[in-house]
């Protein structure tokens, strides 16, 4: 369900996750305008289990969440403009950027910044995605 909120004079949709015990205080994604925002997805399945130490069982969990969060606000991978990538081990850059264009298909891809980070929110994630979407 989607929560309604006025913000500087803007109408906001929030989509807050189904399960929010098991989630830190934040919304999936939330639509300013004709805009999606999404919050960061970590790869976690539809069961909260994590493919420790599997790069690219990660990766699919991560953008099967990603599809799951943008239909539910009305959009989908084609109307993504940004995207920001989060791994927590260089070596996996390239199985990334692999399954990253099967992922959205055939050029043009939307803007994207990859970074290499020490550490995530949870200890065994290898990688967390967020992006912006066109909606509407």
């Amino acid at each position: 369900m989607a929560v309604l909120s006025k913000g500087a004079n803007a109408m906001l949709t929030h989509y807050p996750p189904n399960e929010p015990e098991r989630m830190p205080p934040l919304s999936l994604a939330v639509r300013a305008g004709d805009l999606l925002f999404v919050s960061g997805a970590g790869p976690f399945d539809e069961n909260w289990q994590i493919a420790k130490g599997d790069f690219p069982a990660q990766m699919r969990a991560v953008l099967a969440d990603l599809d799951r969060t943008l239909a539910r606000a009305g959009t989908d991978r084609s109307r993504i403009v940004k995207v920001n990538v989060l791994l927590t081990r260089e070596e996996d850059i390239p199985v990334m950027n692999r399954l990253y264009a099967e992922w959205f298909g055939a050029p043009p891809f939307p803007a994207r910044t990859t970074a290499v980070v020490k550490a995530l929110p949870v200890p065994d994630f290898l990688l967390e995605i967020e992006c912006v979407a066109a909606v509407g």
